[in-house]
């Protein structure tokens, strides 16, 4: 596989607070890579250096350049969608596409077009006169219609209501994605976007806590559910993380073979959401 962002000992300091503190990793092509972090963690200093919008120290490679000093020629094949209000309140849909198009030389005005023709979106109205929904349907109107290699979300859909949240990852699957084409998200609703997902990164207080592709989850964590002696034993095992549930204790293990497990209790793989909290804990213990 060939990495579009590569980062060995990044770092990004604001005086004594440390933002991005050593991080080393790389997002393959073709991949969809979940970024997890409560705030304050580092998401969005990182973001903002893979997008060269600030410098770091160490090694960071975007798409084979190096974002700070050379991010004209990285936004030929990148884009960002952050809150949508980014988006001019003044500007008409037409005034918009009309400067993408003057600007980007990948973008397809015919294709944005074909998109918001299946929408309510109206060509003479003004951002000011559009729902948030109606907004975040122009914004990924104009973003799928851009040739780009690597799509970066930053709480893409916040605020918006679960029918249009769905609706947005919907469209950018089924409609963008494809092999070619490689896409970073950052949420909270990661229990939203977790089956869509190829990868996922935890980080917590400028540090990867976590950084695995999603098919080896089930390999390498487990939660069991259980009480009593079988508790007891299961503890003996060196879990990761516990809490009560329904009277029972919830025990989550990293690296033990299930079958060491098999007959203390009931076992499932835990979710996304679930092993975020576990490894954020036990970081700050």
């Amino acid at each position: 596989m060939t990495s579009l962002v590569s980062a060995r000992g990044v770092s990004k300091h604001f005086g004594a607070v440390r933002a991005v503190d050593d991080v080393s990793f790389n997002i393959e092509k073709g991949r969809i890579l979940g970024l997890i972090g409560p705030n304050g963690a580092g998401k969005t200093t990182l973001l903002k250096a893979v997008l060269g919008l600030t410098d770091c120290q160490g090694e960071l490679s975007v798409l084979g350049l190096d974002p700070f000093k050379q991010r004209k020629e990285l936004l030929k094949n990148i884009c960002f969608i952050a809150d949508v209000a980014v988006l001019p309140r003044w500007i008409k849909v037409t005034q918009l596409l009309e400067f993408v198009e003057s600007v980007h030389p990948n973008f397809s005005r015919k294709r944005a077009e074909g998109f918001l023709s299946q929408t309510n979106v109206r060509s003479d109205a003004k951002v000011r006169e559009l729902s948030k929904g109606m907004v975040t349907q122009l914004h990924l109107s104009i973003i799928m219609s851009i040739d780009a290699k690597l799509l970066v979300l930053d709480e893409p859909t916040l605020g918006l209501d679960i029918i249009f949240r769905k609706e947005f990852y919907g469209n950018l699957l089924n409609d963008y994605f494809d092999e070619e084409r490689t896409i970073l998200i950052t949420t909270h609703q990661v229990e939203e976007i977790e089956n869509l997902l190829t990868d996922i990164m935890f980080i917590n207080d400028g540090k990867i806590l976590l950084d695995k592709p999603m098919d080896t989850l089930t390999d390498t964590y487990v939660e069991l559910m259980t009480s009593g002696e079988s508790a007891v034993k299961a503890r003996g095992l060196g879990p990761i993380a516990e809490h009560e549930m329904f009277g029972k204790s919830v025990l989550l293990f990293e690296g033990v073979s299930r079958d060491n497990l098999e007959g203390l209790g009931e076992l499932r793989t835990p979710s996304v959401a679930d092993l975020f909290v576990a490894k954020v804990k036990g970081a700050r213990t």
